[in-house]
């Protein structure tokens, strides 16, 4: 394990040696886990950036990692000194960032009421708000083939009788396709079951709702066989690209892409309501947010101030729909006409309503890693239900107290 952080940490300081020969004073240094569809627009804000006259001689340096990468790489890079100026990602990881000192409280060099007020919410703990939001939503939704599907089902009841009659009337694999081996496709259901993972910073994990919602998972895949056996994010993926499912559970960064693969086809609506509670499902909300490095120079948080309201000024958050179809963070870009006109953006904001913020919480790092564990021991039948929504709560309350040491 040392000798991993210690690699890391080398990693991070020749990365950081390998940086540009520029003015270190007028070099911003970005680090990202995004999309590759994403990244031409991220390049092309920082190039609009560097063109404005008062930024003459500076450079925006961006550098891509996957997210788990980005995680341990930002984690090593701080403790040996050498961190990026920034970040750009979601809320999850930021608790752990703040806590541990890497990044910095915002609120006073930012003026946050001009964001949406759930999106601020999802990056603020223990009083302070620790990211400048670039978009709103990062929840997922539903996306169904109208080749297949002429109306979206309203309920998990409209759903199951589509995917009993249809479904297999056109032969497909499957009838819907999620990855049932994230915790984060689990919480819409557990919501709807009526549960949560958190309660300020405990784990609820060993509830009636968590119970209900495995259950739910094992009646999907062993009962009805709606759902694929075992398919994680790219199987999902191809198999409603390859249209051998009609529905999937995903995330609002695929809108774009789907858009652009099916064409008329491409249908969009919000996860069904269950049935057997009457309660619709509950989305986790955040958003991408921009997240700064401590020990910045005044004189280079100041450039970096720039950037971000540049970054999230009402003309890009507005770009930033027309090619990525986010929603934007910027209450002003938000209540703009092509936004709140748009049918696409419409759906999202109301899945959006339905959801609840993300835990920003680092204990929610322990309840991540213990509900992903177990929840795939029962859905894949290795354990009861019972004894794995019980040890679920007691491996995330042993992580917890092990953090607090």
């Amino acid at each position: 394990m040392k000798k991993n952080i210690l690699l890391a940490a080398l990693t991070a300081v020749l990365a950081a040696c390998a940086r540009p020969a520029a003015d270190e004073s007028k070099t911003i240094v970005v680090w990202e886990q995004e999309d590759a569809q994403v990244a031409p627009y991220i390049d092309s804000v920082f190039r609009a950036f560097e063109a404005l006259p008062e930024n003459a001689g500076v450079k925006v340096v961006r550098t891509h990692y996957q997210t788990e990468d980005l995680r341990q790489q930002f984690q090593a890079a701080s403790l040996a000194g050498v961190p990026p100026d920034l970040l750009l990602g979601p809320s999850d990881t930021a608790g752990l960032y703040a806590v541990s000192g890497f990044i910095v409280p915002l609120e006073g060099m930012f003026d946050f009421s001009k964001y949406n007020d759930p999106v601020v919410q999802a990056i603020s703990l223990d009083g302070h708000v620790w990211g400048v939001p670039v978009s709103n939503g990062n929840h997922l939704m539903m996306f169904y083939n109208r080749k297949f599907v002429k109306a979206a089902p309203k309920t998990t009841d409209e759903l199951f009788a589509f995917c009993a009659k249809d479904a297999k009337k056109d032969k497909l694999d499957r009838c819907l396709a999620f990855d049932m081996g994230e915790p984060f496709w689990l919480m819409p259901w557990l919501g709807a079951f009526g549960g949560w993972p958190m309660e300020g910073k405990r784990p609820t994990l060993d509830t009636q709702a968590m119970r209900d919602t495995l259950n739910f998972y094992l009646d999907l895949k062993y009962v009805k066989r709606y759902v694929p056996m075992e398919c994680d994010y790219n199987c999902m993926d191809s198999l409603f690209k390859e249209n051998k499912t009609a529905f999937i559970i995903n995330g609002d960064w695929a809108i774009s892409g789907y858009q652009k693969h099916f064409g008329k086809d491409f249908g969009l609506a919000l996860i069904p309501r269950l049935s057997a509670t009457g309660r619709w499902p509950t989305p986790m909300v955040s958003g991408k947010y921009f997240t700064v490095s401590s020990g910045l120079t005044p004189e280079k948080m100041e450039l970096v101030k720039r950037l971000l309201e540049f970054y999230t000024s009402k003309e890009n958050q507005l770009r930033q729909y027309r090619e990525l179809t986010r929603l934007p963070a910027l209450k002003e870009a938000a209540a703009a006409p092509e936004i709140t006109s748009d049918p696409v953006a419409k759906v999202s904001m109301e899945e959006i309503l339905k959801g609840r913020p993300m835990p920003m919480a680092t204990e929610m790092r322990a309840v991540w890693d213990s509900a992903r564990n177990y929840m795939g021991l029962a859905t894949t039948k290795k354990l009861d239900v019972d004894t794995a929504v019980r040890r679920m709560q007691q491996n995330a309350e042993r992580k917890i107290a092990e953090m607090d040491r």
